[in-house]
């Protein structure tokens, strides 16, 4: 696990970007009046509730995340924001590995993860919070690179605690977490599942190369 990150291949995007995608940059920094409020992600800087429900309705069923701001604030802050803006709303586990984790973040629109694949939050404090099954955390590719990218552990992974951070703790639908199509495996060179940084570049049209990618319907916030 040392050298191993759970955001993995996204870092490569850093350079992939401006080869496959050059105009992207430009069209999303020209969007003020965008009707797509996510291309202009300076806009969502909201603190969060102390504590808090994430509903997320799936294609395989509910899965109900409590979020505790006390155990990682700006990690709650920014997944507070995304929730409410509806970011996550169709948008694909793509990395699922059973017994491990499910990992989702990459919008189906490339514009918006151009948008925000820049926008770093700094780590939060350890809270001793460790990734045992259940645990909600931000994926990384190191220090202080949280931007968008989550997991549910799915097993205990406490190899992951000295540098993923749990925000939140799946209280209903582990079951359902633990039935997200895994069948793709994971991502080059590991395997031969999502290239996150073609998933970032061309959004909905690769993930139309892997049709049985379970999804988030819609994400929601409900009162704690």
């Amino acid at each position: 696990m040392t050298t191993h990150r759970l955001h993995g291949l996204a870092t490569a995007l850093l350079l992939v970007v401006p080869l496959l995608f050059g105009c992207a940059e430009s069209q999303s920094s020209d969007t003020a009046d965008a009707p797509n409020p996510l291309l202009q992600p300076s806009r969502f800087r909201e603190t969060a509730p102390d504590a808090f429900r994430v509903r997320l309705t799936t294609t395989r069923g509910e899965i109900v995340v409590e979020v505790t701001r006390a155990w990682a604030p700006r990690g709650v802050d920014r997944f507070y924001n995304l929730v409410k803006a509806g970011f996550y709303d169709g948008v694909p586990f793509h990395r699922v590995m059973q017994g491990q984790w499910a990992q989702f973040g990459i919008n189906p629109d490339p514009y918006v993860n151009v948008a925000w694949r820049e926008r770093f939050i700094a780590d939060d404090e350890a809270a001793g919070i460790s990734n045992t099954r259940g645990r909600v955390v931000f994926a990384n590719a190191g220090r202080d690179t949280r931007t968008v990218q989550v997991f549910i552990n799915l097993g205990d992974n406490p190899g992951l605690d000295d540098d993923f951070f749990p925000f939140g703790e799946v209280t209903q639908g582990m079951d359902v977490a633990d039935a997200l199509f895994s069948g793709y495996g994971d991502g080059p060179p590991r395997g031969e599942g999502v290239y996150q940084a073609m998933a970032e570049v061309k959004g909905d049209e690769y993930f139309a190369e892997f049709p049985e990618l379970d999804r988030i319907i819609e994400a929601h916030i409900e009162a704690s």
